[in-house]
């Protein structure tokens, strides 16, 4: 950089008129080009990305101006005056960013700073004023959350001291970037509505003197919101090289004051001045890291097994209810069929369609362990041979779909999240906390009460039962495959919760723990601790709660009171134990930054896979014929929740180490106990039964009566089969309905 040179900016020249005029941050104007060339003559290099379909942030160049440019001009400003003898641009510098700045604007998809992502720290945010510390700067992110109560340091966003048009939000990118664009939201609040309607953006490269961004002769007058949670995009007239840039409000909301929330866009761009570049953050693993809607999962899915067919295996386990298949991917060294002895393992990714992160990593996952297994690596080798592993990336696919046509950026706080019903399927399963807190209350012996195996209420298998298509499917599919440890893959915060999710007596907030709290504990502190965002003791609260002090993990219930979470439906109708991971800050971060996000989860998704084995496991068999006995109960003293083989009579308890004394029982088998040593080792511990045969056996010295035991086993089933019975008959009037609705559209006359 010129030694004597006050000031330098970098413009894009949009080739459609006959002359520009770039603003040096002075009273002169500089006359920079006089260009002859029509818009139709130049040369242009889209790709088929942006040319055909709406780009990352909602933005469809089709239908936009044509922002394509074949000349990006360097122009350096010393006291206001323009010297062309003395202050030469050094022309390497100027080829350099040039290259840069037009890809840039071929792609036209510059990635946000990360204020959302929190990428952008504290200390680059700055502000004319703030009305108190809680909606200073730093809370004028995208899509940050409030606490419950206004007026704490979490408020959810910034807001300025005084209403009047001199006021701003300063983000310093601390390099050189091509600004391009804006994303603005109101107020986060449940008390307060606050928005910006319009507002002028204004650049500099010191934070001394300013520019305006300009519309032809005047200044650029851009749209704000109409609400406090619609994200709006507003993009430069012509994208434009700084280092700061000021959000600068010029009308609110009427009844309000001036707050916004915002994300900024814009490409970083070399300095030949530094020795060593800044350090590109990403993945050595040459995965597809971008957002992929429906048909890119199917298509990516299709791939990954023709690759590996001798591991893999699609299934789909039902449809949604606009009619799109929930896809599963097996990986097993025998895939389409349960080994016995060998444990069942899930990762559910999308059951909040906006939450995308989630199923971008398992759609990863599938891609590494794939190649990871052909190329050798043991880890991932053992893992396939000794477990069997399903991944679902997207639950809730007609959520995901809404989020996705809006873009990463302009989605939202909420867009995506329900089903299509407007149903959050995170509150949709039965509620069988209070069933058996309830049964536990009233009845005199509690003994009697099952602890497991719970049975679903009567009501919600009915067809009028306020039920999505996608939660019976998971339902059914948790029946027929007997999974022993799996994890629900969210976003929006940084953290592991695991059950209870829900709160006894309807209380907001109250660690409810189960009778596996120590292991559940144990399996967020593995995910966690890995995790290389979440052990980042630097990092910043995503919201308004700190989880560091938890060691980034908390009883769900303890965070807030979730009934009908499908984790506490997992552990108390199935043996399956499942914890939820907040994966990001950012619900739907940029494709550019899912690298950087794998690379973050990448060990944490393997050593959690690792974690099902475990415990003890064993096979529980008829000590005469030696068959497998399917239903035994196998309870470990004085822990009360108890699990039940799988058909072949395998089962798997999982446990901290220590000894322990196992009883199992079934019904016309005497009862069997033996004590079972459970090691460090990352590796179960063999407990096997064999069970003599007898009849009229009382089992009350073990805790429980066998009429009761097996009544409830029937129940549980019988209720099983209303439930599909139901489900077949909703989706068939579903499809009807819609084949109709389709008959209908294609009758319509066209345009």
């Amino acid at each position: 950089m010129m030694a004597d040179a006050s000031l330098c900016i970098l413009t894009a020249i949009i080739i459609s008129h006959a002359s520009y005029k770039v603003g040096a941050f002075s009273n002169d104007t500089v006359v920079v080009e006089n260009v002859t060339s029509s818009a139709t003559n130049l040369e242009t290099n889209t790709t088929n990305s942006a040319t055909s379909q709406t780009n990352n942030f909602g933005f469809n160049p089709t239908t936009a101006p044509n922002f394509t440019t074949t000349k990006v001009v360097l122009i350096e400003i010393t006291n206001g005056t323009k010297d062309t003898a003395d202050k030469r641009i050094d022309k390497d510098k100027e080829e350099s960013i040039k290259t840069v700045g037009e890809d840039a604007l071929k792609e036209l998809d510059c990635p946000p700073l990360g204020l959302e992502g929190l990428r952008v720290e504290d200390s680059q945010l700055r502000a004319s004023s703030q009305q108190r510390a809680g909606l200073g700067p730093h809370r004028g992110r995208l899509n940050i959350q409030s606490g419950i109560e206004d007026g704490d340091l979490y408020d959810g966003a910034w807001c300025a001291q005084y209403e009047d048009q001199d006021q701003w939000l300063e983000v310093d990118a601390l390099h050189l970037t091509l600004f391009t664009g804006v994303i603005l939201q109101g107020r986060n609040s449940i008390w307060s509505w606050d928005w910006v309607h319009t507002y002028k953006i204004q650049l500099s490269n010191d934070s001394m003197s300013w520019e305006t961004v300009m519309n032809d002769t005047e200044e650029a007058i851009f749209p704000g919101n109409q609400d406090p949670e619609t994200p709006v995009l507003g993009l430069l007239p012509e994208p434009t090289a700084a280092r700061f840039l000021r959000i600068n409000p010029q009308t609110w909301y009427f009844n309000g004051t001036i707050c916004l929330r915002a994300e900024i866009l814009g490409c970083p761009l070399p300095d030949p001045d530094e020795m060593y570049g800044e350090t590109q953050s990403g993945s050595k693993d040459d995965l597809d890291f971008k957002h992929h809607n429906y048909q890119d999962m199917r298509r990516l899915m299709k791939n990954v097994s023709e690759e590996c067919p001798d591991i893999t295996r699609i299934y789909s386990i039902g449809k949604s209810y606009t009619g799109l298949k929930l896809y599963v991917m097996e990986i097993s060294d025998n895939p389409g069929k349960h080994e016995l002895g060998e444990p069942e393992f899930r990762y559910v990714a999308g059951m909040h369609g906006n939450e995308a992160l989630g199923r971008e990593l398992v759609l990863n996952l599938m891609q590494y362990m794939c190649w990871e297994y052909k190329r050798g690596n043991e880890r991932v080798v053992r893992l396939v041979k000794d477990t069997r592993i399903h991944l679902m990336p997207s639950m809730n696919p007609d959520g995901y779909e809404g989020a996705y046509q809006k873009g990463s950026e302009l989605s939202g706080w909420a867009l995506g999240r329900y089903s299509y019903e407007g149903i959050d399927m995170n509150h949709n399963f039965p509620d069988l906390d209070n069933i058996m807190w309830d049964s536990q209350y009233m009845a005199t012996d509690k003994s009697k009460v099952s602890n497991h195996y719970i049975p679903i209420p009567d009501y919600y298998t009915k067809e009028d039962a306020f039920v999505a298509p996608e939660t019976r499917a998971v339902i059914n599919w948790m029946q027929d495959v007997p999974f022993v440890l799996g994890a629900n893959l969210h976003g929006g915060e940084l953290v592991v919760t695991y059950p209870f999710d829900c709160t006894r007596d309807w209380i907001p907030q109250e660690d409810t723990p189960t009778a596996d709290d120590s292991f559940f504990r144990w399996l967020a502190t593995v995910y966690a601790s890995t995790n290389l965002v979440m052990a980042n003791p630097e990092r910043r609260v995503c919201h308004y709660e700190d989880f560091q002090r938890h060691n980034n993990i908390i009883n769900g219930g303890a965070w807030h009171t979730v009934p009908g979470s499908m984790n506490d439906f997992s552990y108390l109708h199935t043996n399956c134990f499942e914890v939820t991971v907040e994966l990001s800050c950012d619900k739907f971060p940029h494709a550019s930054e899912l690298p950087t996000e794998w690379e973050n989860n990448k060990e944490s998704l393997l050593v959690y896979m690792e974690q099902v084995h475990r415990g003890i496991k064993g096979v529980v068999r008829d000590k005469v014929t030696k068959a497998g006995i399917a239903d035994a109960v196998v309870k470990v003293q004085d822990m009360d929740h108890d699990i039940r083989t799988a058909a072949g009579g395998d089962f798997w308890r999982l446990l901290n180490p220590g000894t322990y004394q196992v009883v199992v029982w079934a019904l016309g088998y005497r009862p069997a106990a033996r004590r079972c040593q459970v090691g460090t080792e990352a590796r179960p511990t063999p407990c096997h039964f064999l069970l003599s045969p007898a009849r009229g056996v009382r089992l009350g010295r073990w805790g429980i009566g066998e009429a009761h035991l097996f009544t409830q086993l029937r129940l549980r089933e019988f209720r099983l089969r209303k439930l599909r019975a139901t489900t077949k008959v909703l989706n068939r009037r579903r499809e009807q309905q819609q084949q109709v609705r389709r008959t209908r559209s294609a009758r319509m006359p066209q345009g």
